[in-house]
């Protein structure tokens, strides 16, 4: 973990120093409908407005227009004979200029059904198999053993 704290001196040169910040931001698909130009992210709790746009500026290169924060609150439930409270999470709506778009890459095509996919993987599982058996067959010894 980084801190802001600057690192004790020790004697010698250079002073090898790296200065990360204490902040992190996960960029997450929004649970309801938002414009194209609104962005969700799950920040730190102690990051304010004025750094998240800060962040997203300098590291990023992302000119915000407008940044909107809440908290939401973590979920309580009962397992045994105690309560257990998930922790918060601050969640921070980033505003886009007008003319740019954010969409999430489509990591996964969906050129085929799943079904013709299955297809296919299972008849490639049954080839190899019985590639696989055919190199190995011995008379009266079964495959296993060799």
């Amino acid at each position: 973990m980084s801190t802001r704290w600057y690192p004790l001196y020790q004697k010698g040169n250079p002073q090898l120093r790296i200065f990360l910040p204490n902040f992190w931001m996960k960029l997450v698909k929004p649970q309801h409908n938002q414009p194209k130009n609104v962005v969700e992210f799950h920040v730190s709790m102690e990051m304010t407005k004025i750094d998240i746009k800060n962040y997203l500026e300098k590291i990023y290169n992302v000119h915000p227009v407008y940044v909107n924060t809440r908290i939401a609150l973590g979920k309580t439930y009962k397992p045994e004979k105690f309560v257990v409270k998930e922790d918060d999470i601050k969640i921070a709506y980033v505003v886009l200029p007008k003319d740019q778009v954010f969409e999430f890459p489509n990591i996964i095509p969906k050129d085929q059904p799943e079904e013709i996919k299955h297809k296919e993987q299972t008849d490639q599982i049954e080839a190899n198999f019985h590639k696989f058996t055919e190199k190995n067959k011995c008379p009266g010894i079964p495959s296993w053993f060799k």
